[in-house]
């Protein structure tokens, strides 16, 4: 039974290893309709699928989708060799359309572009900060956004409607042009609430397998840590203060020394790592505090609870801000205090083994 509880761990990290090293490779999509996710999903050029639901870093499509495509991510992108028969919805950091879209576009962004080898076939709405048409509209068009380019390639064989700066090529509309105001103000809005939502859900989903890494490697020390933000909230907080205005001091004394700037740009690097563990660890340590007030001390529910808090925190403006550098202080004093109390159990008298 031992050997068998000492090989558990270990495989517990190297399955969630593999699922962080999968999730930020490429991830080439199915010819089916399943919903991928990935840092980037790409559909190949020379692949057909029935239909992409994607969520990704980036979502790419060099191939052909025979359906429609609803995606989110940080880039979406029908590249030249790219096609969709259906339609194309989504929302993301920004879209470009350099392939052909048979269908509808429905978008929302923070950039949009259609370039000169790009094709909508049906109608085409949009709302974000730029949008720039340098391709073929072979039907409407409605855009919302603070500025809309269109470029001398440029052709919208319908209606545009629109709200924002109209600059460039209006000849290139060959139906009737008109303005509305409420555009460029409601559909961007629209979009904010959905990235809001995604992004807790991708820091929640990072942020649990790091917890789950430390937890299965470092479990004694992970419940030391939780021990002191549970004996002394005050002390640690104290410490992480010390901690976080303290180390980018040294760092930037460091960094005047011409001998120091490789070492200060490496102690940024481990500072940044440190600061995204303690707020892992901080957000676990006050979970498991309070589970154990009502009589629960599973570690593991300790950590899923305290990082979906920390998630939902991340959609409350300004308190959610100021809690999540709370439970960062405590996080980084309780592993400051757990670090020093381990040095002095192994090197110090018996009698001042206890931190």
């Amino acid at each position: 039974m031992g050997r068998g509880e000492n090989r558990r761990p270990q495989f517990v990290v190297a399955l969630l290893i593999a699922v962080v090293v999968i999730g930020t490779v490429p991830a080439t999509v199915a010819a089916q309709s399943a919903p991928q996710a990935g840092g980037t999903v790409v559909v190949e050029e020379g692949e057909t699928v029935d239909e992409l639901q994607a969520v990704g870093g980036t979502v790419v499509v060099r191939g052909t989708v025979t359906g429609d495509v609803s995606a989110a991510g940080g880039d979406i992108r029908i590249e030249e060799t790219g096609q969709v028969d259906g339609n194309l919805e989504g929302g993301a950091g920004s879209v470009t359309i350099a392939g052909t879209v048979a269908g509808d576009v429905d978008v929302g962004a923070g950039s949009v572009t259609v370039a000169e080898n790009g094709t909508v076939n049906g109608t085409f709405t949009a709302g974000a900060g730029t949008v720039v048409i340098d391709g073929a509209i072979e039907d409407d068009a409605e855009i919302g956004a603070e500025t809309i380019r269109l470029g001398e390639t440029a052709t919208i064989t319908g209606d545009l409607r629109y709200g924002g700066d109209l600059e460039g090529n209006t000849d290139a509309v060959a139906g009737n042009i008109e303005e509305d105001p409420s555009l460029g103000v409601d559909v961007a809005p629209a979009v904010q609430p959905f990235a809001s939502w995604l992004f807790a859900a991708y820091a929640f989903a990072v942020n649990l397998v790091l917890g789950a890494i430390l937890l299965a490697l470092f479990p004694r020390f992970s419940g030391r840590v939780a021990d002191r933000v549970a004996t002394g909230p005050l002390r640690s907080g104290l410490v992480g203060l010390g901690v976080f205005v303290g180390v980018p001091i040294l760092l930037i004394a460091l960094a005047i020394t011409i001998i120091g700037i490789p070492l200060s740009v490496i102690g940024i690097l481990v500072f940044a790592l440190l600061l995204w563990i303690g707020t892992v660890y901080g957000f676990f340590a006050v979970a498991s505090w309070i589970l154990s007030l009502v009589g629960l001390g599973n570690r593991w529910l300790a950590l899923i609870v305290g990082l979906l808090v920390g998630a939902a925190l991340t959609l409350v403006p300004i308190v959610g801000d100021l809690v999540t550098l709370l439970v960062l202080l405590l996080g980084l004093g309780a592993i400051t205090r757990a670090l020093y109390g381990h040095r002095r159990a192994n090197t110090g008298p018996a009698e001042s083994r206890a931190d």
